[in-house]
């Protein structure tokens, strides 16, 4: 990596369902390269990798009528085996996540107690309060008995206040938590029950849209696509932390929490990470500074690549060092590689509170640091992998070989960015470690990683200086790390 030195220091479904349609979502970064999980497997396999992807889950995309006919499926078969109506069902299987053997199971040692826990049945001493006054308890006007509606709990209210009560919900966007107006009670109203005294076809339509979100979200092995504007529904067999790909607006995203991929970082992790970066970002603020001071001659400079090799050559004097530490170079190599670990003060607890805070913020900023940094490489090797997609045209039209000739160089850019894009977030997960053997042997696999990620980045920058061999050779070694660091502390 050089430096610049400055004196100054899929197919469309018209008919399908939204869930997200309210939502806004973020602007892709412009920096990301897409599909940088795909097209690589074969480079790295043909050099002896291992088989065994920690990464690997099996997961299918779902159009909305395919995932309604799912749930309906599922729906269909618990009425008829529970005997209980389609709508009543649904509000069952929401209330046990879709659980089927569960529910079952339960309804087989008490059948009564599974309908009170799915909240379409009261308790045995609340259903014997029967109102028999023709007045409605929300409104207190006399009502023919005729217009007054209940549910299972015998609460009665007037179809006009019933109709507002279902209006206002349904507008401020809720569907299966439409429950009763009583006061403590938590009965939901079926959705045979809220259609009928919805007063407009647009308000049915958008019950249905949140109704089929609720469904979906409470479901264990179902997922929304988090993309804008799509209806997609991820499936899997068994729910975890793992990465996922919606086939048609190919957004990507972890199953479990629809964020970000985060791999090794758990959900709960990340989320106390991202809260904390942000709540933090002031204190933060010099990091994000794009210049340094060279460590031997004080000049200010600016990473122009993703690689944290610098090197500066002038008439008098080179310098080879590491844009994390500034430490020499020479150091860096793969045992020791010593600037992604940071060196407790053993001595701290016994410290002024002071001192303690103090220690606290130099800990999170140099995490932090190397988190935005890994951040800022992705985005400026995606400008090297836009470079080598140049090189690899104009070689083509030049008839200097076919695209496949050269589609290595493009496959070693996408692997550099699925390997930095891992060690970005190893360093939230090795943040909040506790200390001990553990984290010791964490901190070693990261370490490595680092190491052999800053060696594939310097020869992906200067690709025609190595034959394909050492740079296939070097891709093996990044993804062997990475995957050795997964397959120990990916959370299953």
């Amino acid at each position: 990596m050089s430096v610049d030195m400055n004196s100054q220091g899929s197919d469309s479904n018209e008919e399908d369902y939204d869930p997200n349609c309210e939502e806004e979502e973020e602007d892709e970064d412009p920096g990301d390269i897409e599909d940088y999980y795909d097209g690589v497997a074969n480079d790295v396999e043909q050099q002896g990798a291992d088989a065994f992807d920690p990464e690997e889950y099996q997961f299918t995309c779902l159009t909305y009528k395919e995932s309604e006919s799912t749930l309906n499926e599922h729906m269909a078969s618990l009425a008829a085996t529970l005997k209980v109506s389609h709508a009543v069902a649904k509000l069952i299987l929401v209330s046990f996540h879709w659980q089927i053997s569960e529910i079952l199971e339960r309804h087989k040692s008490n059948p009564a107690q599974l309908l009170v826990e799915a909240r379409v049945q009261p308790t045995s001493s609340k259903h014997a309060m029967v109102h028999s006054s023709h007045h409605c308890a929300v409104c207190m006007q006399f009502v023919r008995k005729e217009n007054l509606l209940s549910l299972a709990c015998q609460h009665q209210f007037c179809r006009s206040c019933w109709e507002q009560h279902c209006t206002v919900l349904v507008k401020d966007g809720v569907g299966v938590g439409v429950s009763c107006m009583a006061q403590d009670c938590l009965l939901r109203t079926p959705e045979d029950f809220v259609f009928p005294l919805l007063p407009s076809e647009e308000l049915k339509d958008k019950y249905r849209r949140y109704l089929f979100r609720d469904y979906v979200e409470s479901h264990y092995q179902l997922q929304l696509c988090p993309g804008a504007d799509c209806p997609m529904v991820i499936q899997v067999q068994e729910p975890k932390a793992r990465r996922v790909q919606c086939n048609r607006c190919n957004e990507v995203f972890c199953f479990k929490c629809r964020q970000m991929y985060h791999a090794p970082t758990d959900c709960a992790t990340i989320r106390k990470w991202l809260t904390k970066c942000a709540d933090d970002s002031e204190t933060a603020n010099y990091i994000s500074a794009h210049t340094k001071d060279c460590p031997k001659c004080n000049i200010c400079i600016e990473k122009n690549g993703g690689c944290n090799h610098m090197v500066m050559g002038f008439f008098l004097f080179s310098a080879d060092f590491c844009w994390m530490c500034l430490g020499d170079w020479k150091t860096h190599g793969s045992e020791y590689y010593e600037c992604s670990r940071y060196k407790e003060n053993p001595d701290i607890v016994n410290q002024s509170q002071q001192a303690q805070a103090r220690e606290a913020l130099k800990k999170y900023l140099f995490y932090f640091e190397r988190w935005e940094n890994h951040n800022k490489s992705l985005q400026l090797e995606a400008q090297t992998y836009q470079r080598i997609q140049e090189k690899i045209q104009e070689r083509v039209m030049n008839n200097l070989g076919t695209w496949i000739d050269w589609q290595y160089l493009q496959n070693a850019a996408k692997l550099l960015a699925k390997c930095r894009y891992t060690l970005q977030y190893t360093y939230p997960y090795a943040y909040y470690m506790e200390s001990g053997p553990r984290k010791k042997l964490f901190e070693y696999q990261q370490a490595q990683l680092e190491a052999e990620i800053e060696n594939l980045s310097w020869k992906v920058e200067r690709a025609d200086s190595y034959d394909r061999g050492d740079l296939e050779n070097q891709m093996h070694i990044a993804e062997q790390r990475r995957r050795t660091l997964l397959k120990d502390f990916h959370d299953t």
